[in-house]
């Protein structure tokens, strides 16, 4: 019954948060936004709410490592996308067309989640009331970095001129914001019950919550980050399909932070096991490579797919493999 329960609600989460992605484009598009900071802020905070949501809710039913587990895995689950698109599209070199103003952001991304990781190992119980100051200092930092973003951010590549006909008759902005509030009060009500089933799914099968974290939620709620991604590589908007991969790992340590405020026994980094810092590693890991495909743009290829694409796919495997058999989170 776990199981059917955890498909049904993910088929749901899928959908709202594909729409709030949708609308979300749509607001920038109305907004006259920029492409790299739409990818990177408003694209990615929609895409990763479900995050976010699996994160509160898992606490709030006794699991920390399953809340970990969903926030590293996803950014491992991200990189993976950004392989599996060139895969995907293997004619339109996604990685060679990128502007180099994501390294910014990846960056921003690599710094936030070696401090997480390095909060797990060093254990340092300070806290400001109820939160501890690790998970403030992380907030910090994302905030900083947005506003870094937003000084640095120049012109960004358009999608197609054929793409941009089609976008005649996108909804209102009226219309978004209405649709954008809808699709997140579904992820509010149905994310409770995705967790509740991992969590038995966890218990049922003995594997540990923190695989269960990474794997089954982190892969579910970032599916909606795989649909939004391929749509803008769909119209030609590379910037934007990648300034969302990278602009969510970012805002996944932003939401790994904000969720101690939510956790009232303690430091919620405090809470999660310290061997979840090989998963944070595995992702700084994952991010260099995929910046240093974006910034090399080596011409090298085995049949359809760059070797830096093929590389980051074969890292996702293997760490994943090593999660399973650590066993990491309880």
């Amino acid at each position: 019954m776990a199981w059917i329960i955890f498909f049904i609600t993910a088929g749901i989460i899928t959908y709202a948060a594909t729409k709030l992605a949708e609308y979300g484009d749509v607001i920038s598009v109305r907004a006259n936004l920029s492409g790299a900071i739409i990818g990177t802020i408003l694209m990615a905070g929609a895409t990763s709410l479900p995050e976010l949501l699996s994160a509160v809710n898992a606490i709030s039913i006794g699991v920390p490592d399953l809340a970990g587990g969903s926030m590293f895995g996803s950014g491992m689950f991200n990189m993976l996308m950004l392989g599996l698109l060139d895969l995907l599209f293997h004619q339109k070199r996604v990685l060679r067309r990128v502007a180099s103003s994501h390294a910014l952001t990846g960056g921003l991304a690599i710094l936030v989640t070696a401090l997480a990781a390095f909060f797990l190992l060093a254990d340092i119980d300070l806290m400001l009331g109820w939160v501890g100051l690790d998970s403030l200092l992380i907030i910090a930092l994302y905030f900083g970095g947005v506003r870094i973003l937003q000084q640095r951010s120049g012109p960004s590549l358009q999608p197609d001129p054929a793409a941009l006909s089609e976008m005649n008759g996108i909804p209102s902005l009226k219309k978004a914001l209405l649709g954008f509030g809808a699709a997140t009060f579904v992820l509010i009500i149905v994310t409770p019950y995705m967790v509740d089933s991992a969590n038995t799914i966890a218990e049922l099968t003995g594997i540990s919550s923190g695989f269960i974290g990474a794997s089954l939620i982190a892969i579910t709620t970032s599916l909606p980050e795989l649909i939004a991604t391929v749509a803008a590589v769909r119209i030609g908007a590379f910037d934007l399909a990648v300034g969302n991969l990278f602009g969510s790992n970012l805002f996944n340590m932003f939401a790994l932070g904000l969720t101690d405020i939510f956790y009232g026994p303690g430091r919620f980094l405090g809470a999660i096991d310290p061997v979840f810092a090989i998963v944070a590693l595995l992702v700084v890991i994952m991010i260099s490579l995929g910046l240093i495909g974006n910034l090399a743009r080596i011409e090298r290829r085995l049949w359809i797919i760059e070797v830096d694409a093929l590389v980051l796919i074969l890292t996702y495997i293997g760490g994943m493999y090593l999660i399973y058999a650590r066993g990491i989170g309880t």
